[in-house]
Parts: structure tokens; C-alpha cells; sequence
């Protein structure tokens, strides 16, 4: 039987073990190297057998589990996020109903499954267990209630939705209005400075990440292909039948309205409210779709009249993102203040806490984010918030071991992984846990290319001034992987320049800078580090150059992070325990 790649690595280097004698200083250092090696080919090739021998799944009929959802009133509830998830296992199916509020699942074996409906401003839904066997046709209708309905807070489980907790902590501040951005970090500062500015613009990348509601605001759920053609034509014909009718404006721009066909969708859920004002779905999805269209004063408009009929958390946390669109972030982080309130859900939380965290208020931030994870502790996303708060408080340490957190909650996510190598890449110590978190995003993901990235620039940050052949050698590896699988990284070739200078490979790192600045022509650092090398090797007017090349580039991303800085107002937090000093008028 032939010898796999991993085999024939195994033989190579015990080969090698013999041909050195054990009392030499280079056996000790070779053979430290080699046996690091062997462990992770042992581990690899006991992955692999693993791997190989691991059962095949089940073989039987088709096991299939479909059924409704709908509201209290008995209507069908589209965009509802539906999740199928088996008893013992970690591995949950996610889907959205479609218009008529159905779904279908697949389930991937026998065994005992449990569902769970859950939408914006109604009470989650979970099924009695559902044992399944092969070839089994399982219906199920779940029904959400509305918030605050009696007969269903009895019968809920512990899975339920958190919006059935009250907020009960008032919070420690008030923020009092907003001012142009100051550079309080002083000299110095700028590069954990701008870490942090990366991880709130990645800490707003989630908000859309776990909601109900799609990046622009509406529930996802339109049919699709043939079926969606028929509903269209039938909904029409609904229409030309009966224009004055608020049923047929309703159902075409519902249609429209969850097909994410805004401009279309519009006009008749405007029609549908001049008809019936009243009617909440109605007139709340008209604000959406006006959102969703770019259009946010009559977004904000219609929601302000909603606010006043129907004092709903959707409907402030909406008004809270189109008062931040609209340049009002003191308004907004007072929507999302009341939408906590009436509902202190793990979506609502996290708007509040990241509204706050945009706006450089990091003490009031984590003070928010704390409270949302301890009443939602199964959120990575609520910790990475946490991470963030606290990483832009100067608390780096607390904020690392907030991320190592959020990565054991969701190991294949990237997102805490990310932030992590972020605020590792930032400071100057190694932060507690991140290398064994890193270290398992690689194993994990290995065709991440960050992955590969970040592990490295940890390996390279712990051997610095330690002569560590191994982990130098380690990092060189994952560096060149990341590059192979994203050819664009430039920042992986800058730091495979600099690992090649620091060994004396000038050459080899003067062609790693080059490619670093052929893929990210504005990566300062490369045309510094690049010009240090040509000076090295006594390339005096390249090096002029590529001094002159960072001296420009610097200044222009100087000034860009500096307009957008400006452009985005502070608040002004006032601690309510504090004793001192005025509110700022």
C-alpha cells in the first residue's frame, strides 16, 4: 500500500534524526524543530484516519417537516425565522417562511427534533419534541403571540424569546448631546486608535448578522421563480377587481414589499394606508419599505406617527436607524433607549450598545453591552460588542478574554476571531487566550486566509527576542498560505517582508514589500520598510523614493481618517452618580 503525504513526511524526518549525533548542539536545535513537526503530522494524520473511518449518515426515506406560522389572529406570518434543531446536536437548519407563512425542512436523520418561530415583535414559538423517523412527513403550525399576550407567557420554555424580561437596571448615564470629534488620545495613540475605529465599523457589520430583517431593513421570505409569477398575477387580478380595497393593496405590496421590490411596493402600501390607517403590519412595513428605498424623512415620518398609536420597541429601534441616517445621533440613541425598555431584546440591546459605541461613548457602551450579555448569554455577538467597548475604554486584556468568549459560544463564526487578531495585531503584549483561540480558528478554517494571517502575527509577536526557530518558521508557513489563498492581502506580505529582514533575507523581503504595495498601493508601512532595506543594501535613492512614497501616503490616509472622524459627532455622556460639573449645553 502506498504511503500518503503524510506518511512519507513522517519517514522523511525520522530519516533525518539518524543522520545527526545525538551529543551535538545541532541535534538538540534540529530535533526540537522536527519533533514540533512530527506532532502536528501525527495530529494531522490522526485527523485524517478519523476523518476516514467516521460513520456514514443513516441511509432510509426522506424525513420531511413542513407547517405554518402564523399570528394570534390567525394570519400568516411571512419572513418569520424558522429553526430546526436536533436534541444533542449543535448543528440547527435556519429558514424563513414564505409569504403564505409556510415552511419546509429536510431533516438529515432520524431522531428527536424540536422547532422554534421567532419574528420582530412577537413571542417566539416552540414546538412539543418531534421524534422522526426515515421517511417520515411531520406538519407542524406554530403560532407567535403578540408581546404581552397572557396565554402564551404560561407555556413557554426557557428557549422562549427574551423579551418577556423586564429592565429592571436604570442605566449609570445620560447622554446630553454631541460634539465634534477631539483627538483625546494624544500622540502616540493613533495606532489603537484606528484598531478601534476598525472594530466599530466591524461591530456594525453585525447588526445585521442575527436580525430578523435583511441589511436594508425588510423581513427576507418572497417566493421565488414560477411560484412568484402566479402570486403576482393572481394578486393583480385581486386588485383590478377590487382597487378600493384595503385587502388587495395590502397583499400586492406585502408581495412586493417581502420580494424586496421597494419602488413597487410603496405605492400600494401607501393606498392600503389612506384606506386603513390603522392597520399596524400595514403602516409599519410602509416605514420599512420607505427605508429600505433611501428614503429616510418619510421613513421617519411614518414611524413617528406609528409611535404615537402604538408605542411598539420595533418601531422605536426603527426610528433610531433613520434618526442616525438622518444625522440625529442624540435622537437615536434615545429611540434605541426606549426600545430596550419596552423590550429588552438581545437585537435591541445590541442597537443600543452599538449606537453608543459609534459615537465614542466606550464607558456607556460596555455598561450596555455588560447588561445585554447577562441577559443574553448565549450571544457571541453581544460579547464581541462587549470586546469592542472595552478594547475602545483601553481595557485591553478584559476585551480579549470578552472575545475568547464569543468564539467558545460560536466556533465557526469568524467574527470573534477577527476583532481578536485585530486587537492582537494592535498591542504590544500578547493578549491572555488569543493565541489558543487563534490557533483554533486555523485548524478550524484553514482556508481562511485571516486565519492564517492573524495565528501568524501572534506566533511572530510571542518569539520576538526568543530566537524561537520553530514559531519563526510556523508563522513564515502560515504567511505564505494566507498569500496563496488571497492574493490581494497585502498586509501577509508586508509581514512576510519584515519576517525576512529580521533574519537578514533583504532581497527576499525587498520583493515581499513590492508585492505588498503592488496589491495595497496605500500601505504606508511597506514603502518605510521597503525603503530600510534598500538602504541596507546601499540603494540609496531607492530608498529616497520609498521614503518619500510613505511620507505622501501617510498624509493622505492622515487626512481621510481625519475627515471621517470629524464627520462623525462624540457624545457628551454625563455619569449620573457624578457630583461635580454641569450638563454641557
Amino acid at each position: 500500500m502506498p504511503l500518503g503525504a503524510g506518511e512519507e513526511n513522517l519517514v522523511s524526518m525520522m530519516n533525518c534524526l539518524h543522520t545527526l549525533r545525538p551529543s551535538s548542539e545541532t541535534f538538540n536545535n534540529r530535533c526540537r524543530v522536527i519533533l514540533i513537526a512530527l506532532s502536528v503530522a501525527l495530529a494531522s494524520l490522526s485527523s485524517a484516519t478519523a476523518f476516514a473511518e467516521s460513520p456514514s449518515p443513516p441511509q432510509g426515506g426522506a424525513i420531511t417537516v413542513e407547517g405554518t406560522v402564523r399570528n394570534s389572529a390567525g394570519e400568516p406570518v411571512a419572513g418569520a425565522s424558522v429553526v430546526l434543531e436536533e436534541q444533542g446536536r449543535s448543528n440547527p437548519v435556519l429558514k424563513k417562511t414564505n409569504a403564505d407563512g409556510t415552511f419546509v425542512f429536510s431533516a438529515p436523520g432520524a431522531g428527536t427534533y424540536t422547532l422554534t418561530a421567532e419574528k420582530s415583535g412577537l413571542h417566539n414559538a416552540v414546538s412539543d419534541p418531534l421524534a422522526l423517523s426515515p421517511g417520515e412527513k411531520k406538519h407542524v403550525d406554530l403560532v407567535l403571540a403578540t408581546l404581552g399576550s397572557a396565554e402564551l407567557g404560561a407555556s413557554r420554555s426557557s428557549r422562549s424569546a427574551p423579551g418577556a424580561m423586564e429592565f429592571r437596571d436604570e442605566p449609570n448615564f445620560t447622554v446630553a448631546g454631541v460634539t465634534d470629534w477631539s483627538n483625546a488620545g494624544g500622540h502616540g495613540s493613533d495606532t489603537r486608535a484606528r484598531a478601534s475605529e476598525a472594530l466599530t465599523k466591524q461591530t456594525l457589520a453585525l447588526k445585521s448578522g442575527e436580525s430578523e430583517e435583511t441589511s436594508t431593513g425588510a423581513p427576507k421570505g418572497g417566493a421565488t421563480g414560477r411560484e412568484a409569477k402566479a402570486s403576482e398575477s393572481r394578486l393583480r387580478a385581486a386588485l383590478v377587481q377590487a382597487p378600493g380595497s384595503f385587502e388587495a393593496n395590502h397583499r400586492l405590496g406585502e408581495f412586493y414589499f417581502l420580494s424586496e421590490r421597494y419602488p413597487e411596493a410603496i405605492p400600494l402600501l401607501e393606498a392600503a394606508y389612506q384606506i386603513n390607517p390603522g392597520n399596524h403590519a400595514n403602516a409599519y412595513h410602509l416605514a420599512l419599505a420607505y427605508r429600505a428605498n433611501g428614503d429616510f424623512a418619510r421613513a421617519r415620518e411614518q414611524a413617528r406617527k406609528l409611535a404615537v398609536n402604538a408605542n411598539k420597541a420595533e418601531v422605536h429601534r426603527l426610528l433610531g436607524d433613520v434618526d442616525e441616517r438622518l444625522g440625529d445621533p442624540l435622537g437615536a440613541v434615545r429611540e434605541y433607549e426606549k426600545a430596550v425598555r419596552l423590550d429588552p431584546s438581545e437585537q435591541n440591546y445590541f442597537e443600543w450598545g452599538t449606537e453608543l459605541l459609534l459615537h465614542r461613548a466606550a464607558g456607556p457602551a460596555v455598561e450596555v453591552f455588560t447588561k445585554g450579555s447577562g441577559a443574553h448569554p448565549d450571544s457571541a455577538r453581544m460579547l464581541a460588542g462587549l470586546g469592542a467597548a472595552l478594547y475602545a475604554r483601553g481595557s485591553y486584556d478584559e476585551a480579549a478574554r470578552r472575545l475568547c468568549d464569543a468564539s467558545d459560544l460560536k466556533p465557526a463564526d469568524p467574527a470573534p476571531y477577527l476583532f481578536l487578531g485585530k486587537m492582537e495585531k494592535a498591542t504590544p503584549a500578547p493578549l491572555p487566550c488569543s493565541e489558543l483561540k487563534l490557533a483554533r480558528f486555523v485548524q478550524d478554517q484553514p482556508g481562511n486566509a485571516l486565519a492564517n494571517y492573524y495565528y501568524a502575527m501572534t506566533l511572530w509577536k510571542r518569539q520576538r527576542g526568543s530566537e524561537n526557530l520553530a514559531d519563526l518558521q510556523q508563522a513564515e508557513t502560515l504567511l505564505q498560505r494566507a498569500v496563496t489563498i488571497d492574493p490581494h492581502l497585502g498586509e501577509a506580505y508586508l509581514q512576510l517582508g519584515i519576517l525576512y529582514s529580521a533574519r537578514g533575507g533583504f532581497e527576499q523581503a525587498i520583493q515581499a514589500y513590492k508585492k505588498a504595495i503592488e496589491v495595497s498601493p496605500h500601505l504606508g508601512e511597506a514603502h518605510y520598510r521597503l525603503g530600510l532595506d534598500y538602504k541596507r543594501i546601499g540603494e540609496e535613492s531607492k530608498a529616497h523614493q520609498e521614503f518619500e512614497a510613505y511620507e505622501q501616503a501617510e498624509k493622505a490616509e492622515s487626512a481621510a481618517i481625519e475627515r471621517q472622524r470629524r464627520e462623525l459627532r462624540q457624545f457628551l455622556v454625563i455619569l449620573k452618580d457624578q457630583t461635580t460639573g454641569s450638563p454641557p449645553r
